[in-house]
């Protein structure tokens, strides 16, 4: 393989992961709203850790800071069972959840990883759907790029013409 064919493949692994990462932020405001009008989570401060724990298991992370090492042991079931009606309260998400975890799995094994084990547990709480073909890389980054201008988390380039161009500081 040549150099540039690495470095080519390396960008796309890492826009692909970024992709990834913002699926990840979306499931996680989705299921921290989620969590805060059911009331669960307790406290104001609780309920973003108990979303960010979910997100965590989700797509197979771990937070090691000891304080949510902690906090992940002590609310095991609680999160066990958002991740079991995860299906049922996100459906929404299930399908953009499936496309992140097949390319953050594909990008894992170019890189010599194993995460087949994220795509099981999907599997077996049930909000991985089978059915659903994988994405190409360009079109699981354009969906993820109008899920994103849709939850705010990123602004879409725009077209400027030459006068805008030149009234701005460069």
């Amino acid at each position: 393989m040549t150099e540039e064919k690495k470095k080519k493949d390396s960008q796309l692994i890492l826009s692909l992961r970024e992709g990834v990462g913002l699926v990840q932020m979306i499931v996680f405001k989705q299921i921290r709203e989620s969590l805060l009008k059911k009331n669960c989570g307790g406290d104001q401060q609780e309920t973003p850790m108990l979303a960010g724990a979910i997100t965590n298991e989700i797509f197979g992370t771990r937070n090691p800071d000891p304080r949510f090492a902690l906090f992940r042991k002590e609310h095991r079931g609680e999160i066990e069972q958002q991740l079991l009606g995860l299906k049922d309260d996100h459906e929404f998400l299930c399908r953009h959840i499936t496309d992140a975890l097949r390319i953050q799995t594909l990008c894992d094994d170019q890189e010599g990883g194993d995460s087949t084990d994220t795509l099981v547990r999907a599997k077996n709480y049930g909000y991985l759907l089978e059915d659903r073909e994988i994405p190409l890389p360009s079109t699981f980054m354009t969906v993820v790029r109008e899920l994103g201008r849709q939850h705010n988390l990123i602004v879409p380039p725009v077209q400027i013409t030459p006068d805008q161009d030149e009234s701005m500081v460069h």
